[in-house]
């Protein structure tokens, strides 16, 4: 053997042993967050160490809740479930079972709490605080249908408390809010909520979320309703489609509520004693459909015009060619011309035919003016207000992200960029395809933050990026961010300074 030859084999050997301990401190810390897991949803004891048979028998009753095969493997599937958003409540109420057998060999386990219910039937709720844009009034509605969700299938009737006592509250907190480092929040993902079960009457809500009751964001009516069961005494349910399961799910057009969750909450509350005035039905989501026309144009209340993308945030912003801004939220839009007069809302379908409401991200390219609009993982290409053949089309298919955060047009590379999280993605107009060697980090911008809500190219030359209340400056010169504030406040040209 040669000596330049031995030296490639040590090198390759050195290599291989890299690797390994990389693909094993890799798997360690999917060990641990795995264990982790598994003791903040009830599924192991708060112990140190665990024997195999103990883990394996805590994945599997995990796997058996989560509707995924069960054999007991920390595979890539069960990893990936324990990181969806989901509720913060305990699948399991005790873990007696690790050492008597398994649970998912019963047929049905015991859902409600009967040591812990309400022992009346009519009960209080205060809000205590809630995130900054939305407005009181949509939230007030929520938590109103969100009480009566239940209340239309039990004897229980709710209200709203007109001073500061009330059986149950609801709270947004951000992180460690004095519940105990179990139930401390953990930012965007992970635990949406947590509740207490009678007699505490509390929900607390994570406040890093963007919540939303009619577009981009995280759908507040269904998490609402389902830390409601919890303080009602209901427990997680083993049915994938029932309001009570753990993980987050999307308001759909099928029924809020489970059989299963009408059964338990019947269960703890009989329905002998039931409001006259209301059948005992389950209720569909269709008819919460009206959510997703909530906004505060439309208040009765209402007495002056305010443009209500100047209340919460909005979905998506671009300037076209001829510097008319453009700003979408739910199913309208609103023009902010040169001088800076604002339009009424108008129907984005009346303009842009076939184009949905809620998108997710939008922009002007800067070589042809041509508007782009993105939502889920389609795109609508339109010259003027005319839909280009072709479109809409799939552009996950071509390399995009599914659900992108925002889009602009970036002309010292001369394509789109599309960001998604961490990363961004250069979008060749021509191709409709992504650039090679695409997507990189958002590092690269530096200062920008991750999970923006809309972006723009100001004609003054800078770029600014919206998350939440805030905004963000992108010097295009030194590549950096340069100022940073509230975009309501600070930033006249988006006509909200009278709102």
């Amino acid at each position: 053997m040669t000596h330049r030859r031995m030296i490639a084999e040590i090198c390759s050997l050195l290599l291989i042993i890299s690797l390994c301990s990389c693909m094993d401190l890799g798997a360690e810390d999917d060990l641990q967050n795995a264990k982790a897991f598994l003791v903040k949803y009830g599924y192991l004891e708060d112990e140190k160490d665990y024997s195999k048979t103990q883990l394996a028998a805590a994945v599997r009753n995990f796997q058996w809740t989560a509707h995924l095969p069960v054999n007991g493997d920390l595979n890539d599937a069960t990893v990936l479930q324990m990181h969806l958003p989901r509720c913060g409540m305990k699948d399991v109420s005790q873990t007696k079972w690790l050492h008597g057998g398994p649970f998912y060999t019963n047929h049905r386990r015991k859902r409600y709490t009967m040591k812990s219910k309400w022992y009346k039937r009519h009960l209080t709720y205060q809000i205590l605080n809630w995130p900054w844009y939305l407005s009181s009034r949509q939230l007030r509605h929520a938590v109103k249908a969100a009480f009566q969700l239940w209340g239309n299938v039990s004897s229980l009737t709710f209200s709203e408390a007109a001073g500061d006592s009330a059986d149950i509250r609801l709270a947004f907190f951000d992180g460690e809010h004095n519940d105990g480092a179990r139930h401390a929040f953990d930012g965007p993902g992970g635990a949406l909520a947590h509740a207490f079960f009678p007699r505490r009457g509390e929900a607390h809500f994570d406040n890093a979320e963007h919540w939303s009751l009619n577009g981009k964001g995280r759908n507040l009516f269904v998490v609402l309703a389902h830390e409601i069961g919890h303080t009602l005494g209901l427990q997680h349910s083993s049915f994938k489609n029932a309001l009570m399961s753990p993980y987050y799910k999307k308001l759909g057009k099928e029924y809020v509520l489970n059989f299963d969750d009408i059964l338990a909450i019947q269960m703890l509350y009989a329905t002998e004693g039931a409001p006259s005035n209301g059948k005992l039905v389950q209720r569909p989501g269709k008819d919460f459909s009206m959510f997703e026309d909530w906004s505060t144009e439309n208040s009765e209340s209402s007495t002056k015009k305010t443009s209500s993308y100047c209340q919460s945030m909005f979905d998506a912003i671009m300037w076209d060619l001829k510097q008319t801004l453009y700003i979408f939220k739910g199913r309208n839009y609103w023009m902010i011309s040169p001088s800076g007069n604002v339009s009424e809302p108008q129907l984005s379908q009346e303009r842009w035919k076939k184009l949905p409401a809620f998108i997710e991200a939008a922009a002007v390219s800067g070589s042809d003016g041509k508007f782009y609009f993105f939502k889920g993982g389609r795109c609508w290409r339109y010259k003027g207000s005319r839909l280009e053949v072709g479109f809409p089309r799939k552009c996950s298919d071509d390399g995009l992200p599914r659900h992108p955060d925002t889009a602009l047009y970036f002309k010292p590379l001369g394509h789109l960029v599309i960001f998604k999280g961490d990363k961004y993605y250069v979008f060749n107009e021509k191709s409709l395809t992504v650039e090679p060697y695409y997507p990189r980090s958002l590092q690269d911008w530096k200062g920008v933050p991750h999970n923006t809500n809309a972006a723009l190219n100001h004609p003054n030359g800078f770029i600014y990026f919206f998350k939440g209340e805030n905004y963000w400056t992108f010097n295009q010169a030194n590549l950096k961010v340069s100022t940073s504030g509230k975009w309501m406040q600070d930033l006249s040209w988006l006509g909200c300074q009278n709102s």
